[in-house]
């Protein structure tokens, strides 16, 4: 569906739901909600659970799962209207909400651990200065792209310092396999997988760099005509969430199962998750926002933005 269809669409339905009471319309607005995830996080036991299905099939609502190796796709997508929800780290909304894309952040989730920098065992790099003049792979306008960054201000070092090398993780991983890349910034799984089985070394662990959130976020439309469908998806996945934090070996064999990726890999990686959904705080605006002024003052984003203009809060609330 082409986007000016999309939002005619919604406006229209709006413009009818008006007849109706709030719930009443919201409900019968939606047939379908399309959930984009990744290989890893809340949204993939949410899935192997059902749900989302359980909450929403009553209604006579269906839900569809689209599969991203990486964010910045997932956000092309959903400003098309083709994703209605979904979640990424700090890095690609900011460069969607640069680009004017249709989006809205949901929710927030801090990130403690399971994303990094990794080298071979047998690399001569060392330490964050040792970094200079090295050919470093990551997923453009991902999370990692942020974690590089910081990581070479914390070296006194500058983007201009490296050769970055553009890869997404399906790519990344064989290419720090074979030594194409002298190091890899990377989330879970593929960081787990990387030290383990490709022979990795973490460098770094964010957490030691820069605080670090990843988002839920919704396609814009869809939360302005869709507010009440779209709290009770935050509500559902902000439960599975807390289910996640007190069953982390079944939520490592449900990663497992809906992702293909080995279950030794999804242990480590649930071991050292954070599956806590909040609401987006003014702390989490703050941290989000130093992410976009830094990425601004680099020339990666063509303008300045500001987070808070698209941080989405429930009417009803």
């Amino acid at each position: 569906m082409q986007r000016r269809d999309f939002l005619k669409l919604s406006v229209g339905t709006a413009a009818a739901a008006a007849l109706a009471s709030p719930a009443i319309a919201q409900g019968a607005a939606v047939k379908e909600i399309r959930i984009g995830y990744q290989k890893t996080g809340v949204l993939v036991i949410t899935r192997q659970q059902a749900a989302l299905e359980k909450h929403f099939t009553p209604r006579g609502i269906e839900v569809k799962w689209i599969e991203f190796s990486s964010g910045p796709p997932m956000m092309e997508a959903m400003n098309v209207g083709s994703v209605d929800f979904g979640a990424v780290g700090d890095s690609p909304p900011v460069f969607a909400q640069a680009a004017g894309a249709a989006i809205v952040y949901a929710a927030g989730q801090p990130i403690t651990n399971g994303q990094g920098i990794l080298v071979p065992k047998d690399s001569p790099i060392r330490g964050i200065a040792d970094l200079k003049g090295k050919r470093i792979g990551f997923t453009k306008g991902s999370s990692a792209h942020n974690v590089v960054v910081q990581t070479l201000e914390k070296a006194g070092l500058t983007y201009a310092d490296i050769t970055p090398v553009y890869l997404t993780p399906p790519d990344a991983g064989p290419a720090f396999a074979n030594g194409s890349i002298e190091a890899w910034a990377i989330w879970d799984p593929y960081f787990a997988i990387g030290e383990t089985k490709q022979n990795g070394r973490i460098l770094i662990n964010s957490h030691e760099v820069t605080k670090t959130n990843s988002f839920y976020i919704a396609n814009r439309e869809f939360a302005k005509n869709h507010g009440a469908i779209l709290q009770q998806i935050v509500d559902v996945t902000t439960a599975a969430g807390q289910w996640a934090e007190q069953h982390r070996d079944e939520v490592a064999k449900s990663l497992a199962a809906i992702t293909g990726v080995p279950l030794d890999i999804q242990t480590v990686a649930a071991n050292r998750a954070n599956f806590v959904v909040g609401p987006v705080t003014e702390e989490i605006v703050t941290t989000q926002q130093g992410v976009a002024d830094r990425f601004y003052k680099l020339g990666l984003i063509p303008k300045p933005i500001v987070i808070r203009d698209i941080v989405w809060r429930n009417p009803a609330a």
